[in-house]
Protein backbone atom coordinates (compact mmCIF):
# COMPACT_ATOMS: atom_id res chain seq x y z
CA UNK A 1 0.00 0.00 0.00
CA UNK A 2 1.59 3.51 -0.60
CA UNK A 3 1.13 6.79 1.55
CA UNK A 4 -0.26 10.03 0.17
CA UNK A 5 2.69 11.79 -1.60
CA UNK A 6 4.08 14.67 1.00
CA UNK A 7 2.27 16.82 -1.73
CA UNK A 8 -0.98 15.68 -1.52
CA UNK A 9 -3.26 16.69 1.90
CA UNK A 10 -5.60 14.45 2.63
CA UNK A 11 -8.51 15.48 5.17
CA UNK A 12 -11.70 14.68 6.06
CA UNK A 13 -14.92 16.34 4.20
CA UNK A 14 -16.80 19.01 5.66
CA UNK A 15 -20.17 20.65 4.38
CA UNK A 16 -18.07 23.58 3.25
CA UNK A 17 -16.17 20.95 0.74
CA UNK A 18 -19.27 20.14 -0.86
CA UNK A 19 -19.76 22.99 -3.84
CA UNK A 20 -16.41 21.48 -5.28
CA UNK A 21 -16.94 17.86 -4.28
CA UNK A 22 -20.53 18.12 -6.68
CA UNK A 23 -18.38 19.82 -9.17
CA UNK A 24 -15.75 17.44 -9.48
CA UNK A 25 -18.21 14.71 -9.06
CA UNK A 26 -20.52 16.25 -12.43
CA UNK A 27 -16.90 16.77 -14.73
CA UNK A 28 -16.28 13.32 -13.58
CA UNK A 29 -19.49 11.80 -14.95
CA UNK A 30 -20.18 9.79 -11.84
CA UNK A 31 -23.56 8.78 -10.51
CA UNK A 32 -24.91 11.95 -9.35
CA UNK A 33 -25.52 12.36 -5.82
CA UNK A 34 -25.81 15.83 -5.45
CA UNK A 35 -24.86 18.46 -2.77
CA UNK A 36 -27.59 17.30 -0.60
CA UNK A 37 -26.90 13.75 -0.60
CA UNK A 38 -23.25 14.18 0.39
CA UNK A 39 -24.52 16.27 3.08
CA UNK A 40 -26.95 13.79 4.81
CA UNK A 41 -23.64 11.30 4.46
CA UNK A 42 -21.67 13.20 5.86
CA UNK A 43 -24.37 13.28 9.14
CA UNK A 44 -24.05 9.47 9.40
CA UNK A 45 -21.79 7.24 10.50
CA UNK A 46 -19.33 6.62 8.20
CA UNK A 47 -18.69 10.99 8.01
CA UNK A 48 -15.07 9.36 8.50
CA UNK A 49 -15.04 7.74 5.55
CA UNK A 50 -15.45 10.90 3.34
CA UNK A 51 -12.32 12.36 2.12
CA UNK A 52 -10.54 15.28 0.07
CA UNK A 53 -7.63 15.74 -1.15
CA UNK A 54 -5.48 19.54 -1.60
CA UNK A 55 -2.47 19.51 -3.71
CA UNK A 56 0.19 21.09 -0.67
CA UNK A 57 2.60 22.64 -2.71
CA UNK A 58 0.60 24.52 -5.50
CA UNK A 59 -0.16 27.98 -6.12
CA UNK A 60 -2.30 30.08 -4.01
CA UNK A 61 -5.58 29.38 -5.80
CA UNK A 62 -4.80 25.98 -6.52
CA UNK A 63 -3.56 24.69 -3.07
CA UNK A 64 -7.27 26.21 -2.23
CA UNK A 65 -8.69 24.17 -4.70
CA UNK A 66 -9.88 20.13 -3.96
CA UNK A 67 -7.79 17.93 -6.17
CA UNK A 68 -10.11 15.17 -5.61
CA UNK A 69 -12.31 13.10 -3.11
CA UNK A 70 -13.47 9.49 -1.89
CA UNK A 71 -16.07 8.43 -0.36
CA UNK A 72 -17.46 4.81 1.21
CA UNK A 73 -19.39 3.53 3.59
CA UNK A 74 -18.70 0.52 6.09
CA UNK A 75 -21.76 -2.11 6.69
CA UNK A 76 -21.56 -5.53 8.89
CA UNK A 77 -17.49 -5.75 7.88
CA UNK A 78 -18.08 -4.45 4.40
CA UNK A 79 -16.38 -1.56 3.03
CA UNK A 80 -18.17 -0.02 -0.27
CA UNK A 81 -16.64 2.96 -2.19
CA UNK A 82 -19.44 4.91 -3.44
CA UNK A 83 -17.18 7.50 -5.68
CA UNK A 84 -13.78 8.33 -5.96
CA UNK A 85 -12.83 11.29 -8.66
CA UNK A 86 -9.89 13.17 -9.36
CA UNK A 87 -9.94 17.06 -10.93
CA UNK A 88 -9.25 15.88 -14.65
CA UNK A 89 -6.16 18.78 -14.67
CA UNK A 90 -5.21 16.98 -11.49
CA UNK A 91 -4.76 12.91 -12.78
CA UNK A 92 -1.29 11.08 -12.81
CA UNK A 93 -0.01 12.59 -10.21
CA UNK A 94 -1.21 9.97 -7.40
CA UNK A 95 -4.01 11.47 -6.07
CA UNK A 96 -6.43 8.57 -7.07
CA UNK A 97 -3.74 6.22 -5.26
CA UNK A 98 -3.31 7.99 -1.88
CA UNK A 99 -7.24 8.57 -1.65
CA UNK A 100 -8.06 4.63 -2.12
CA UNK A 101 -5.10 4.27 0.24
CA UNK A 102 -6.14 6.27 2.67
CA UNK A 103 -9.37 4.87 2.73
CA UNK A 104 -8.25 0.69 2.79
CA UNK A 105 -6.27 1.90 5.73
CA UNK A 106 -9.15 3.07 7.50
CA UNK A 107 -11.17 0.12 6.91
CA UNK A 108 -8.43 -1.87 7.95
CA UNK A 109 -9.06 -0.04 10.91
CA UNK A 110 -12.60 -0.28 11.64
CA UNK A 111 -11.83 -4.46 10.98
CA UNK A 112 -13.29 -4.47 7.75
CA UNK A 113 -13.07 -7.99 5.85
CA UNK A 114 -13.76 -6.99 2.20
CA UNK A 115 -14.17 -3.83 0.01
CA UNK A 116 -16.25 -3.60 -3.30
CA UNK A 117 -16.77 -1.01 -6.11
CA UNK A 118 -18.43 -0.56 -8.94
CA UNK A 119 -16.50 0.92 -12.17
CA UNK A 120 -17.90 1.57 -15.47
CA UNK A 121 -16.36 -1.25 -18.07
CA UNK A 122 -15.41 1.73 -20.23
CA UNK A 123 -13.58 2.93 -17.85
CA UNK A 124 -9.94 1.13 -18.06
CA UNK A 125 -7.98 3.64 -16.64
CA UNK A 126 -9.78 3.78 -13.35
CA UNK A 127 -10.14 -0.05 -13.29
CA UNK A 128 -6.49 -0.17 -13.63
CA UNK A 129 -5.83 2.79 -10.52
CA UNK A 130 -7.85 -0.02 -8.87
CA UNK A 131 -5.85 -3.03 -10.01
CA UNK A 132 -2.79 -1.12 -8.45
CA UNK A 133 -4.23 -1.50 -5.22
CA UNK A 134 -5.22 -5.07 -4.99
CA UNK A 135 -8.59 -4.63 -6.15
CA UNK A 136 -9.82 -7.80 -8.73
CA UNK A 137 -12.61 -7.86 -10.67
CA UNK A 138 -15.01 -10.42 -10.20
CA UNK A 139 -18.73 -9.28 -11.10
CA UNK A 140 -20.55 -7.64 -13.58
CA UNK A 141 -23.72 -5.42 -13.42
CA UNK A 142 -25.55 -4.90 -16.74
CA UNK A 143 -27.14 -1.33 -17.55
CA UNK A 144 -25.43 -0.37 -13.69
CA UNK A 145 -25.03 2.98 -15.08
CA UNK A 146 -27.49 5.95 -16.43
CA UNK A 147 -25.92 9.13 -18.78
CA UNK A 148 -24.97 7.21 -20.82
CA UNK A 149 -26.09 3.38 -20.01
CA UNK A 150 -23.32 1.18 -19.65
CA UNK A 151 -22.31 -1.84 -18.00
CA UNK A 152 -20.47 -1.98 -14.62
CA UNK A 153 -17.36 -3.99 -13.10
CA UNK A 154 -17.76 -5.15 -9.54
CA UNK A 155 -14.53 -5.19 -8.17
CA UNK A 156 -13.20 -6.44 -4.30
CA UNK A 157 -10.31 -6.18 -2.32
CA UNK A 158 -9.60 -8.74 0.51
CA UNK A 159 -8.27 -6.62 3.82
CA UNK A 160 -8.63 -9.28 6.51
CA UNK A 161 -9.18 -12.97 7.16
CA UNK A 162 -12.37 -14.53 5.63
Amino acid sequence: MTSAPAQIMITRMTEHDLLEVVEIEEQSGLSRWGWAAYYAELQGVNRDLMLIARLARAPIIEHQRIAGYIVARESAGELHINNVAVRVQYRRRGIGIALLSRIVEAAKGLKVQVAFLEVRSGNHAAQELYKKIGFKPIARRADYYSEPREDAVVMSLTLGEQ
